[in-house]
């Protein structure tokens, strides 16, 4: 088992007492030029590194903090946690990302182990699944610093960043409208979800003004977000198979986009004299079908940056904040 050495590990082999160590390694004005040379060398050849736990003891900080996202590989998040580290790593702390893979219980568990491992705070977006914020709510209301992005809660009064979900469904579903579909169904994540309720509105809003009427059966919800890919799939094969089939899909998600293409392909239905395709996305790759896809691009980057300013100004305020922003970035439609 690793054993880095320690401060006592030093003194020792110096001959020296601990808190002479101590003082050297913090460049005490009360140890001689001599004595701190003769200690850093030491602490150098030896490789020695201050103790966090230790550290975070004694300044009541451990200067990390916990990211809590439904999936690191989703094109949306990865760039989302770019701009958290770009941030934290910039203002001396270090991150400890974890994933719920769109699990309630699993974001239950990873909240749990952050907040024993004493993370000054959490950056959170909510999995699929969660509908009871109980577990946060008792977290945010024992004093532990939480920021919320992309996936909010409504009940929990604390920094919120989010992109403008409504507007960006809008016109992806106004597009698709102006392209001269008149049968756009809509494919999204949970129901209960921030971002459904948005972007299903930005949907409506788009169908209301071009005097389009909405069909429920064009409606379809995937509980996990596309990471069940038979979910995708279902909801897919279930909008063709309508006697009144949509001519054009505007999906609200990165995951579920690319999981609405994959069944598509499959079909041999990619194609807009098919079926037209509209999505929330942040992937490059979209550039690489023949026909492109038209996307909603968020400003995940921008919103992990602002999150993780927001976040790191809870953890270092001298008194308790009480009044909190919903921070609203502007979404960009790539046609295609």
């Amino acid at each position: 088992m690793f054993e880095s050495s320690t401060i006592k590990d030093i003194a020792r082999a110096l001959n020296l007492s601990t808190s002479t160590v101590s003082r050297a390694l913090r460049d005490s004005y009360e140890i001689s030029a001599g004595t701190k040379k003769l200690v850093m060398d030491y602490a150098q050849q030896v490789n020695y590194r201050p103790n966090p736990n230790a550290l975070s003891l004694k300044e009541r900080r451990s200067k990390s903090i916990g990211i809590v996202v439904s999936e690191v590989a989703n094109h949306y998040f990865s760039q989302a946690i770019n701009g958290i580290e770009s941030i934290a790593n910039s203002r001396g702390y270090t991150v400890i990302i974890t994933q719920t893979h769109e699990s309630v219980e699993r974001e239950r568990t990873n909240v749990q182990h952050l907040a024993s491992r004493s993370v000054d705070g959490l950056l959170i977006s909510l999995s699929a699944e969660t509908n009871d914020v109980s577990h946060l709510e008792q977290l945010h209301e024992r004093g532990l610093p939480i920021v919320f992005f992309d996936r909010v809660p409504e009940r929990i009064n604390t920094y919120k960043v989010i992109a403008d979900n409504a507007q960006g469904a809008y016109e992806a579903t106004n597009h698709l409208i102006q392209s001269g579909f008149k049968k756009i169904a809509h494919i999204s994540s949970s129901g209960h979800l921030s971002i459904s309720i948005e972007r299903l509105t930005g949907y409506t809003q788009a169908l209301h003004e071009n005097g389009l009427s909405i069909n429920p059966e064009h409606i379809k919800n995937c509980p996990h977000g596309g990471m069940i890919q038979d979910e995708v799939e279902t909801a897919v094969k279930e909008l063709l198979s309508l006697q009144d089939k949509p001519d054009a899909i505007f999906v609200a998600g990165d995951r579920l986009t690319m999981g609405c293409m994959h069944v598509l392909k499959k079909l041999n239905m990619l194609n807009p004299t098919m079926i037209a395709i509209a999505g929330f996305s942040n992937s490059d790759v979209l550039d690489l079908f023949n026909p492109p896809i038209t996307s909603v691009f968020q400003p995940a980057f921008d919103m992990g940056q602002l999150a993780t300013e927001k976040l790191l100004e809870l953890i270092e305020a001298k008194f308790p904040v009480t009044e909190f922003d919903r921070e609203i970035l502007h979404t960009r439609l790539y046609i295609r």
